[in-house]
């Protein structure tokens, strides 16, 4: 089965859709039942990205999958139609819950191009029951369309390794508005730990300016592993996920973890996290002091609800939707 995967995510992000990509083609790559036809145009630039959008997806993309049996997109950035039966993924739809999160370009590109492209699927990936329902209810997309395929995450993410010093609660993700970074912060004021956050900056304007909050960058994910482990809590009370990989990352390297309630990321944490209201600061701040002061009881959780997410199991489930959608129509 040759399957074409388009790789353009890889050279505008390395957050959630990149990492996606990443852990998806480096299972796939050791695979014998799989031959993977990578396809990209462009560079990360603005103007290219737009171009990529307005262009080569509806137009170019469609034409190099002529050679392949199945295409995967592995966002809503694909094409309106499609000769080889076409996958989509997606990770969420912020894009329309959430506009106002989102610039001008992203916005309009989201209420004409989502729509179509959802249509155009065979078969399209939601990455957890939360994403299945957003697309049932914003797109009216056909349940009977969907697979939910929770993401994989990296090996690299363990217990055992080496672990950051100092006393610190960790955020990762990056610096916009719906990662409600303002709360946590206000959140951590007075709290006997430095707040460390990992994650470019996005759009927005996210002011993290407080001698209590150290802002990292993006770091390797070998780096993040030791900064998981040496945490005394993961904090993601993040305002709209469809799934949240650093909920999943810090549970596999045995911290706990304090998430929102009430949509993907309750999900993903199955139990094993503290859950908490992303738009209190005080349900936040009191969600970290019971992180750090049950760890003994959250740590054995995470681990477990951690191998749910193993990348050879996310691969499988992948390429049985590669197939699924190579079968004749009913």
């Amino acid at each position: 089965m040759r399957v074409g995967i388009d790789l353009s995510p890889l050279r505008l992000t390395r957050a959630g859709t990149a990492r996606y990509l990443r852990i998806l083609l480096a299972e796939l790559e050791a695979r014998d039942d799989v031959e993977l036809a990578p396809i990209a145009w462009g560079g990360s630039g603005r103007i290219t990205a737009a171009v990529r959008d307005a262009a080569w997806y509806p137009v170019a993309l469609p034409r190099a999958a002529r050679r392949v049996d199945v295409l995967h997109c592995p966002s809503y950035r694909a094409p309106f139609r499609s000769p080889a039966p076409l996958v989509v993924t997606v990770h969420d739809l912020a894009l329309l819950r959430h506009p106002e999160v989102f610039n001008r370009w992203s916005r309009g590109y989201g209420r004409v191009a989502v729509p179509r492209v959802v249509r155009a699927a065979r078969l399209v990936i939601a990455v957890s029951k939360f994403t299945r329902d957003e697309l049932v209810e914003l797109l009216d997309v056909d349940a009977e369309r969907i697979r939910v395929v929770p993401n994989g995450i990296s090996g690299l993410f363990t217990p055992e390794g080496p672990a950051g010093e100092g006393d610190y609660v960790l955020a990762v993700g990056t610096l916009e508005p719906r990662k409600n970074l303002h709360r946590l912060i206000e959140a951590t004021r007075g709290l006997d730990a430095e707040l460390r956050i990992v994650g470019r900056r996005g759009w927005g304007d996210v002011d993290v300016d407080e001698s209590r909050v150290r802002c990292l960058g993006e770091v390797p994910d070998e780096e993040l592993a030791v900064l998981y482990r040496g945490a005394r809590c993961v904090a993601y009370p993040s305002l709209y996920e469809g799934f949240g990989y650093p909920v999943v990352e810090g549970m596999a390297c045995g911290t706990p973890v304090v998430t929102s309630a009430g949509g993907a990321t309750e999900e993903i944490a199955g139990g094993a996290a503290v859950l908490v209201d992303p738009l209190d600061p005080a349900s936040i701040r009191a969600g970290i002091e019971e992180a750090i002061g049950h760890r003994d009881t959250l740590v054995p959780k995470g681990l477990a609800r951690a191998q749910a997410f193993a990348p050879g199991r996310f691969a499988e489930a992948t390429v049985a939707v590669y197939r699924e959608a190579l079968a004749p129509l009913q």
